[in-house]
């Protein structure tokens, strides 16, 4: 959730920004703007509530052009999503109107938690506010705090702010100089090259600076980082700067190609069909079951620990409900899923012999950070993440990682990195089973085996669509709908049911279907669809007489159906058949046609299915 851009340059850097704001809008956002120095005019900016082309078009409509600026878009927070809360924003100094140009342009991610203190600190000073927001609060404490040296003011002014935040700064009396900072929240900093080696780029991901730079520096917790035309420092929290060693530019490939949407209507739908390409490249190069795929030194840690804890939210927090099964199953392991919002907040017992695993697909998920910290500062230092993003905070705070390659995911619905999430926690329940005894040579090839023929599996799942859609027909004229599963397919369930609130509105709930009876079948009427994962396991018998409660109240099933599970189609049955029961790998399986219901349906009632109203896909702020 919302982006950062932002650099100096010898040349007019606004395309530059706008076009860094186009490849972050998949983070969501509900506002955008951008700011410049406009030289002896002083600051200028263009806001909107539109999308970033329609900001495009009004920053040339009004001629908005500069070597120096921010750019941003913003995902409500303190304040309605309304041009005045929009990013950037212009501090005044205690004797302005708040009309008139500003002196300090400032953009933020994050949240501050002592913003109404501050707020009332600066309004005894005089300062005028102009919006709702936390971030304006910064803006006007930037002011408050300048002496003629932007980055010393920042300084001073991080130095009071409670939260999370990534910000990027100008001041109108500085040209050609921008000065940013982060704690809680990503932050980049993208060097210029060739010809363009005098310009400097700040970026909440370094996908925003594709096409422009491929040099990245990632900034760590607490930095300060000051840019100016030819020319950077980077330095701690105490003002300290930082060797180049310290803070190293890697060449990082964030191909802007990657964001483009080919065939496809929307990013949903081609992530969907990206699935078996996905877990190809997850997989590839795994020729055999050893920990040092999570890293060096596994082993040691496989061995020591004796629990997991798995700290995840939204999609990934049901990606680690299914390894549950999977880690007590196979491996013989106790394990405890939380959802990571939560886990830091009440108290718990600590173990120093669990391996606390991560999952987040951007690596910057911000509960899930804090939640690894939290677990951290109780004595528990074996940790490891399954991440999509290698660079990320997430990877770098963990002593071992397993880097998901499922590529760059638009949709905020997430697809293509759940599969590969669970076939990165497959692996690890292999690896841990191997360690502890658990694991026999001929049942290893056996996983393998099945492991490498997914994508092949995935293909012949992907050809289910046609019978997907003719559902769909059905859910969209739908207000509410009841998923099922047992056992490892309880979270697929609960995944389906998500997938189909978050992009059509449609309020859904998935129980365990042993559950019917305490309570749920009290809803089902004719009008309430139950859609029901029906894998062909040891549960499968219990699963038929949960269909038969729903049958007898009338209502109708939407049944997922291995081929020889002897579920007919009928009056009020549904039935989607299949290709082949997978065994303990069915969910990577059973979880493709709930994606797909779950978009025809978004597509039938008209949303906007990449964009959903009220989300974000890179959730950075609790």
């Amino acid at each position: 959730m919302c982006g950062i851009v932002a650099g100096v340059s010898g040349r007019d850097i606004v395309p530059v920004l706008v076009q860094g704001l186009q490849r972050l809008e998949y983070r969501g956002y509900d506002s955008c703007g951008v700011a410049v120095h406009a030289g002896p005019d002083g600051l200028r900016r263009a806001r909107s509530t539109s999308r970033v082309v329609e900001l495009a078009q009004q920053v040339q409509a009004e001629h908005v052009a500069s070597g120096t600026g921010i750019a941003h878009t913003r995902w409500a927070t303190h304040g309605a999503p309304a041009v005045h809360n929009a990013h950037p924003h212009f501090s005044h100094g205690p004797a302005a109107a708040a009309e008139a140009p500003g002196r300090v342009a400032l953009v933020h991610n994050g949240i501050i938690e002592n913003h109404d203190e501050l707020r009332a600190e600066l309004q005894a000073k005089g300062y005028v506010f102009a919006s709702q927001t936390d971030t304006e609060v910064i803006a006007h404490l930037v002011d408050a705090l300048y002496e003629g040296d932007i980055f010393a003011a920042l300084q001073a002014a991080v130095s009071r702010l409670h939260g999370a935040y990534a910000l990027a700064v100008f001041h109108r009396d500085e040209p050609h100089r921008v000065v940013g900072a982060r704690a809680g929240s990503p932050l980049v900093l993208g060097v210029g090259e060739g010809e363009g080696a005098r310009e400097h780029f700040l970026a909440s991901d370094a996908m925003a600076l594709a096409g422009v730079t491929d040099q990245i520096v990632y900034l760590e917790e607490g930095d300060l980082v000051d840019l100016q035309l030819g020319r950077y420092w980077v330095a701690d929290r105490s003002g300290r700067t930082l060797a180049p060693e310290q803070r190293p530019v890697r060449t990082v490939h964030a191909h802007s190609g990657a964001a483009e949407l080919g065939p496809y209507r929307h990013y949903m739908q081609k992530e969907i069909f990206e699935q078996p390409r996905a877990i190809g490249d997850t997989l590839e190069g795994v020729e055999g079951i050893t920990p040092e795929l999570f890293g060096d030194g596994a082993y040691r840690v496989f061995k020591e620990v004796d629990q997991v804890l798995i700290l995840a939210c939204g999609t990934s927090y049901y990606s680690g409900c299914a390894a549950k099964y999977w880690l007590e199953d196979i491996a013989g392991i106790p394990c405890n899923v939380e959802v990571a919002s939560e886990y830091r907040y009440r108290t718990s017992v600590p173990n120093p012999r669990t391996l606390v695993v991560t999952i987040s697909q951007s690596g910057e998920t911000a509960d899930t950070l804090a939640a690894l910290r939290h677990a951290q500062g109780l004595g528990m230092h074996r940790t490891l993440t399954i991440c999509n993003v290698a660079t990320s905070a997430m990877v770098r705070e963990c002593e071992l990682a397993y880097i998901t390659r499922a590529g760059v995911e638009i949709g905020v619905a997430s697809t293509k990195a759940f599969t590969t999430q669970l076939a990165g926690l497959f692996l690890l329940t292999l690896a841990l089973a191997q360690v502890r005894g658990k694991l026999s040579e001929e049942q290893e090839a056996e996983h393998l085996k099945a492991m490498r023929h997914l994508p092949v599996a995935l293909q012949a799942v992907l050809a289910l669509e046609p019978q997907v859609i003719s559902w769909a027909e059905d859910f969209a004229r739908m207000d509410n709908a009841l998923f099922l599963g047992r056992g490892l397919h309880y979270p697929i369930a609960l995944e389906g049911a998500l997938k189909l609130k978050e992009i059509s509105y449609i309020h859904a709930e998935a129980y365990p279907a042993g559950e019917l009876k305490h309570g749920p079948l009290a809803l089902v009427t004719s009008a309430m669809p139950v859609v029901t994962v029906a894998p062909n396991d040891a549960l499968l018998e219990k699963l038929k007489s949960n269909m038969q409660e729903v049958r007898a109240r009338g209502g109708v099933l939407y049944v997922l159906a291995d081929a020889d599970t002897r579920i007919g189609r009928d009056d009020g049955v549904n039935v989607i058949r299949m290709p082949e029961h997978y065994g303990a790998l069915s969910p990577i399986l059973h979880v493709v046609p709930l994606q797909l219901l779950a978009y025809h349906t978004a597509l039938a009632k008209g949303t906007d299915v990449d964009k959903p109203r009220n989300l974000a896909k890179s959730v950075t702020v609790e």
